[in-house]
């Protein structure tokens, strides 16, 4: 049986990673490609594509399927193996903080499967940051050698950053994201034996899920306000009468866009473990429910 391509999609924190895949799915490039995820809910797919949703599955008119990966790869990779039938490609979407080369090396070890690169999307306005960030850079600058395909998000792709970029890569092919075209992706012929491979440092979670809601305007000032070694977080937020809100958090970029109102508030975050204490978070969020009723009564009075 011919093996089957698996291309990894790699890259930092809020990237980019999850719109790239969104726009994966939506294209009409004729492939049933298989997108493993490791969580495909703030992906907003095309309700004229979807065809159903279950828990852990996305089936997509066009032919394309994705799912999340659950707690082990090769458990996911022998599913989509044993589907029939089999997509035409695999995609895996690496975590923010996972190494895609050690990813990627499995299709070394699966003999059904054929390596076909690394895409990794590098968030342009948090490169200098990361990169000059003594305990982030080794991290970052690896997700980006190893890649055969560099892909910029959020910033245009200025002459400065291409040559820092070919510095830590010269053989990738470096572009913006939006033009990265599904032949740039679906790649073949890679040598994973050559893939290099990182160590990363540890990294801390906060989360928080409840009923708290908030206004537009104090839930904007209060993810400003959050302590700067919360690098990430997403999440959805209920705010008054009917209306919620869809927050992504990328170092000094905060986004707050409306949405209908979630059933209840659910945040996840993530920062370096030697910098981020939870309880500092928690103290943070208990600040800014205390800050919310004394403007509530202030303005009751």
């Amino acid at each position: 049986m011919t093996p089957l391509p698996l291309t990894v999609i790699g890259g930092y924190l809020g990237a980019g990673k999850t719109t790239l895949i969104n726009q994966i799915l939506s294209a009409n490039h004729g492939l049933r490609i298989m997108v493993l995820v490791n969580d495909f809910g703030s992906i907003n797919i095309d309700a004229s594509l979807l065809i159903s949703a279950s828990q852990d599955t996305l089936e997509l008119s066009n032919g394309c399927v994705c799912c999340t990966i659950g707690a082990d790869l090769f458990l996911a990779i022998g599913d989509v193996l044993d589907r029939k039938p089999r997509p035409d490609h695999i995609i895996i979407e690496a975590s923010g903080i996972a190494d895609p080369a050690r990813i990627a090396n499995v299709a070394q070890a699966e003999p059904e499967l054929l390596y076909s690169g690394i895409a990794t999307v590098v968030d342009g306005l948090q490169f200098d940051t990361l990169s000059g960030d003594p305990l982030v850079a080794a991290q970052f600058k690896d997700q980006i050698a190893c890649a055969q395909v560099i892909a910029v998000s959020k910033a245009p792709l200025q002459e400065d950053l291409r040559q820092n970029l070919s510095e830590l890569n010269p053989d990738a092919t470096i572009l913006p994201v939006d033009r990265l075209g599904i032949e740039q992706l679906l790649m073949t012929g890679q040598d994973p034996t050559q893939i290099l491979q990182s160590s990363h440092p540890a990294y801390a979670k906060w989360s928080y899920s409840g009923d708290r809601s908030l206004g537009q305007t104090e839930l904007t000032e209060l993810l400003h306000s959050r302590p700067e070694p919360l690098y990430r977080l997403k999440g959805h937020m209920r705010g008054p009468n009917d209306t919620g809100y869809l927050v992504q958090v990328v170092g000094s970029s905060v986004e707050v866009h409306e949405i209908a109102q979630p059933p209840q508030t659910e945040l996840i975050g993530i920062g370096l473990a030697a910098r981020l204490m939870p309880e500092t978070c928690d103290e943070w969020w208990a600040q800014g429910a205390c800050d919310q009723a004394a403007h509530q009564t202030a303005l009751q009075s």
